[in-house]
């Protein structure tokens, strides 16, 4: 079976075995007569908890959203002590971005301390705003620290009983890196990662969290981030571009660099948010705004000493590592690049004769690959990989060595198509997003003794 009709099946069986959910109606109206699920998220920022949060992103680089997300942490940034604004990115994405976004929230800072006194100047969050790493970790999982990293393991080593709440939008490497440097942070740090698409690019700083730090607290959300823009209500005015139409656009200077960055709504970083703002973040099994996720299994690790084949098979998010035998005929400096789909994964060669490879697959289906080698015995090399998506009894197998470690669930119930979890999020679609509406009226005029909070 290829891999167009293997998703096609999976999807297939998912859609059939997926329960009804019933969405909330929001609160600027709804345009549909669907009843509120009796399940309510409680606790978080905006019920009156404060905290610290330091913000790791891959602005400016391949995908827009984060522009997006930054817009909306920005309109919330007074429910938080923002101690970082860490650029982290793959590929073009600098300090400068985070620094553009901060440049329009000055335009609209005039309105918004009115709302609040506890709105961080603009000065006060460029002051913050550091360059984290820009290349995908090497092989070891680590390189060199950072301006990114270093602030990390000064504001988690700051005098403060509060933990460190690091969101983490892209790459990983920054948190990698202040965790090798910084070993005693570890206890202090909630982390929660945008993983999938991201941890596609960076396999081998997550290989080195997962080996040399299985005691961080971290929530690994790989697919239930889709629930902020795949599912739940999207009728009307909750349409992901109707949304940003009827409540985004024209809402200060903040509400047009959302629009001109992209017109409909993505955010798919915002979960991280969410997940302080409404629920009980020190539980991610209970239900809230970022999602509700499930004590993480053994992390998917699988090696191989051979080039496999769509007969070998490896779960979806999980790492694949190749270790390939170079035979007799091996350069003095072997070099060799792993090419599939859109990426060319470098090869590392530790001197014991082989070369090693390593992928993360965001998609569950057929992976084929092809290697480029000045070593000939690998050069022209294919084969693939067919990646699953796992059971839902994996939920019912926590690592001991993991205690901290959070993911997606896997019930049937709670997917969309074939992304795990994203239920959890999408069920609060009108909550959070006509929240984040009634947020984008104090870009537009300031407050006033008839304002509604």
């Amino acid at each position: 079976m290829d891999g167009d009709k293997y998703a096609k099946c999976m999807a297939s069986i998912l859609l059939v075995a997926l329960a009804t959910l019933s969405f909330s109606s929001g609160v600027l109206g709804s345009d549909s007569a669907r009843p509120r699920m009796t399940a309510t998220a409680n606790g978080g920022a905006l019920a009156g908890h404060r905290y610290r949060v330091v913000v790791s992103t891959d602005i400016g680089g391949t995908d827009p959203d984060d522009f997006q997300s930054m817009v909306h942490l920005l309109v919330y940034a007074d429910c938080f002590d923002v101690e970082g604004l860490v650029s982290s990115p793959y590929g073009p994405g600098r300090r400068e971005h985070i620094l553009e976004a901060i440049d329009c929230y000055a335009k609209d800072y005039v309105n918004l301390k009115t709302y609040s006194d506890r709105y961080p100047t603009p000065d006060a969050l460029r002051a913050i705003t550091k360059q984290g790493e820009t290349e995908r970790a090497p092989y070891a999982g680590v390189r060199r620290s950072t301006e990114g990293s270093q602030w990390i393991v000064e504001c988690a080593r700051r005098d403060d009983p509060r933990p460190l709440y690091v969101l983490v939008w892209g790459g990983i490497e920054d948190l990698g890196q202040a965790l090798h440097d910084a070993p005693d942070i570890l206890p202090k740090l909630r982390v929660y990662w945008i993983g999938g698409p991201n941890k596609k690019w960076g396999p081998d700083v997550f290989q080195y969290i997962v080996t040399h730090h299985p005691k961080l607290w971290i929530i690994e959300s790989n697919a239930t981030y889709r629930g902020w823009f795949t599912g739940g209500n999207q009728s009307g005015q909750w349409g992901n571009r109707e949304f940003v139409r009827r409540h985004i656009a024209g809402r200060g200077a903040l509400g047009d660099f959302f629009v001109s960055k992209k017109a409909d709504i993505k955010m798919g970083d915002t979960p991280s948010v969410g997940w302080l703002l409404k629920g009980i973040p020190d539980d991610p099994s209970r239900p809230g705004w970022g999602g509700r996720f499930v004590r993480a299994w053994e992390r998917p690790y699988s090696r191989f000493e051979w080039m496999t084949t769509k007969g070998d098979s490896m779960e979806v998010f999980g790492v694949l590592e190749l270790v390939l035998p170079m035979g007799n005929d091996i350069p003095e400096q072997p070099k060799g690049m792993l090419a599939v789909e859109n990426q060319e994964l470098p090869g590392y060669a530790p001197g014991d004769g082989t070369m090693r490879f390593r992928f993360c697959p965001k998609l569950a289906k057929i992976h084929a690959f092809r290697i480029q080698s000045n070593v000939p015995a690998l050069n022209g090399k294919t084969g693939g990989v067919t990646v699953t998506i796992p059971s839902p009894t994996m939920a019912q197998r926590p690592a001991s060595d993991l205690p901290n470690w959070w993911t997606d669930d896997p019930s049937l119930d709670v997917a969309e198509g074939l992304h795990s979890g994203a239920k959890t999020v999408s069920r609060w679609r009108e909550d959070f997003l006509g929240d984040f509406a009634k947020r984008m009226l104090r870009c537009q005029s300031p407050a006033s003794p008839e304002t509604e909070e």
